[in-house]
């Protein structure tokens, strides 16, 4: 990584000559005000002289307490002697009197008895006062003129004070990125979008000869994490060309103008070293959508309209390719994403089962593993997790295997990484009561039992009451037995009761409740008003689209679109659809009170115990053989039939045709 530091400031003359120009621009600045405060200095009266008689002059020479005349054209300078125990400093500054000059032919008779320092002033020529000028005024006041010129003369070519409108972005040069399409994985349709980019820059006459163009720019879409600044740091790798990457928010300053100064520097840098790849990461920063309201940001909008002007300007034919990356496409203005501009919208999603599997193997490449490893097991654990999560899990694996001493990691590694990084590690140095390990074992077997007794739930990996450090006290690791993109209204309605089964597992067994199941209340509150509002489950509401979603790669918060009166009936809704969900946890654990209580017993011995060991006290308690084989139903079952859903179209062969017509 340092030898590739080295080589991207080695490439990238520009940096040198930014530091140099700073340079030279101290030293000018020094030398100014060097000259400005000996100027000054000269310029400085001391304290000003008091005016005395010439007769106290005359009194002063015979008592004996002057030291030094300076007898000028109009006017006697008169210096005293200097007092005992007198600040130095102060009796420096000269001269103290003066007096006006008499036509006293005896005065210098006078002043040489007395021992008087005796001085005539020599009247200064015209090149004294010339030079004198010059060193003093003239030249200071040409030296500051001439540095303010020349910064003047930087900042409007771009460069600004201290190179402060000159483009920061990091400079890749040829395959000085180190990534290609081989490091992304689990992408790979985005892959393909941009391998045609590729492509047209190693082979432009392939295209060009049937009157292909090179697409101007293409806009990476997706969470954070999915890999979309690897993805474009991979183009540049494949097609071997200079690549500059910044952040969005690296031509925000606040000085007007110097991000659009940012941006022609940018451009300008980049046709000259054409064919080469712009990247600006997080371009939200700077292309938000233009309004006229009161807050608006002229710089912004200065530096979002230079970006338009810039990407309208250049020519493909050089090879100039922009990519850009965004979590927040809906913000974006419309300028931004029209066809000429930006001419692709690539998604980078969250990576599906085969596509986390490829990733894992990606990361643990390079990462010893025994043969208990089953990588597709954890691909199926980590639904819904980005390409940074897994990278980070492999990474967690190997240090857990360190930790314990292993030379490898095992599966056991991965499954414990997974843990880290959804709940967070295991808190030993907290020690719960026995009465709070009653509860939190009753509270978990109840999800657990729940989703067993439920064919529409998700088999249970994992059962423990081991605190964490992301708050849990406990919880019930489930895995679905394949990946699912479509959730059907019976599986969501039995993830609303094993939600609500731990509070309902606490009011059977306790008489009371905790405030343990505040997260489950709180996923199943916003399980059943997505079935509501967005998915068009509720009778009472029927088809319409009551929310909508924003920031749909972010948070995904809901928005409602709907009065306030509607809002109150939804909530109402929500309510009874939670309470049905209640009131059914609730009766499949008092049906099965007794395999409730043997497996809280179990858990609370073991803290932490396996789905097999749960399915086998499960079994044992209901009765049901272990090796017993369960026909599997399927998830979504076809509609039977009926003669009257059964439509019965006219026979139109050639034979029948005309009598069809005829009749």
């Amino acid at each position: 990584m340092d030898n590739q530091n080295n080589r991207n400031r080695n490439n990238n003359p520009r940096n040198n000559k930014n530091n140099k120009q700073g340079f030279w621009i101290i030293l000018i600045t020094t030398i100014i005000t060097l000259f400005l405060v000996l100027g000054l200095y000269q310029l400085m009266p001391g304290k000003d002289p008091e005016e005395i008689s010439y007769s106290k002059f005359l009194d002063m020479v015979e008592a004996g307490q002057v030291e030094k005349v300076v007898i000028g054209s109009d006017s006697i300078e008169i210096t005293p002697k200097k007092k005992e125990n007198t600040n130095s400093l102060i009796s420096s500054i000269t001269p103290h009197y003066y007096t006006g000059v008499m036509n006293d032919d005896k005065l210098v008779d006078r002043l040489r008895e007395a021992d008087v320092d005796v001085t005539q002033e020599i009247p200064k020529t015209g090149t004294m006062m010339f030079w004198n000028v010059m060193l003093t005024l003239v030249l200071p006041t040409a030296l500051l003129v001439g540095a303010l010129v020349f910064l003047t003369r930087k900042m409007s070519k771009g460069g600004g004070m201290m190179g402060i409108g000159k483009s920061n972005a990091k400079i890749y040069v040829e395959k000085s990125t180190g990534v290609t399409f081989k490091d992304v994985a689990g992408q790979d349709e985005a892959k393909e979008s941009l391998q045609e980019v590729v492509d047209f820059l190693h082979n432009p006459g392939k295209y060009t000869s049937i009157g292909a163009k090179l697409p101007k720019g293409a806009l990476l879409v997706g969470p954070p994490g999915t890999g979309k600044t690897l993805l474009a740091k991979a183009v540049a790798g494949e097609a071997k060309v200079p690549f500059f990457s910044l952040s969005g928010s690296a031509f925000v300053e606040m000085y007007v103008g110097v991000g659009a100064s940012r941006v022609r520097d940018l451009f300008k840098q980049a046709q000259a070293m054409a064919p080469c790849i712009i990247f600006i990461d997080e371009i939200d920063a700077i292309g938000k959508s233009r309004d006229n309201a009161m807050g608006s940001n002229d710089e912004r909008e200065q530096t979002l309209n230079q970006l338009l002007a810039e990407m309208d300007g250049f020519d493909t034919d050089k090879g100039l390719l922009l990519l850009a990356a965004t979590n927040r496409p809906e913000i974006l203005d419309p300028a931004l994403l029209r066809p000429g501009r930006f001419d692709r919208r690539i998604i980078v999603d969250a990576p599906d089962l085969k596509g986390r599997v490829d990733v894992l193997k990606v990361h643990a490449k390079d990462v010893k593993m025994d043969e208990t490893v089953d990588l597709e097991a954890i691909a199926l654990a980590t639904s819904g997790a980005v390409g940074s999560d897994l990278a980070n899990m492999i990474n967690e694996a190997a240090i857990n295997a360190v930790k314990n001493g292993r030379q490898v990691v095992s599966q056991a590694d991965l499954f414990e990484a997974v843990e880290v990084v959804l709940v967070g590690k295991e808190k030993k140095d907290r020690i719960m009561n026995v009465e709070e390990r009653r509860i939190v074992s009753y509270h978990e077997v109840g999800h657990a039992l729940v989703s067993a007794l439920q064919k529409d739930s998700e088999p249970v990996q994992k059962i423990t009451i081991v605190p964490r450090t992301m708050g849990a006290l406990g919880y019930v690791m489930q895995t679905p037995e394949e990946e699912k993109f479509l959730n059907t209204k019976k599986e969501l309605e039995a993830m609303l009761v094993g939600l609500l089964a731990g509070r309902a597992a606490e009011e059977i067994v306790f008489d009371t409740v905790t405030t343990g199941a505040s997260n489950d209340i709180e996923k199943a509150t916003k399980v059943a008003r997505a079935m509501i509002t967005q998915y068009g489950m509720s009778q009472k509401f029927g088809l319409i689209g009551l929310e909508s979603v924003q920031h749909k790669y972010l948070d995904g918060r809901p928005v409602a679109n709907c009065g306030e009166e509607t809002a109150g009936e939804i909530d109402k809704e929500v309510m009874k659809m939670l309470k049905d969900a209640y009131d059914e946890a609730k009766r499949l654990l008092s049906e099965n009170r007794d395999a409730l209580d043997k497996i809280a017993a179990f858990l609370i011995e073991k803290e932490t115990i396996t789905g097999k060991e749960f399915m086998r006290i499960f079994h044992e308690v209901k009765g049901i053989p272990e090796n017993e084989e369960k026909t599997q139903p399927s998830r979504i079952g076809m509609k039977e039939e009926t003669s009257q859903d059964v439509i019965v179209l006219p026979d139109m062969s050639e034979e029948n045709k005309d009598e069809s017509i005829n009749e």
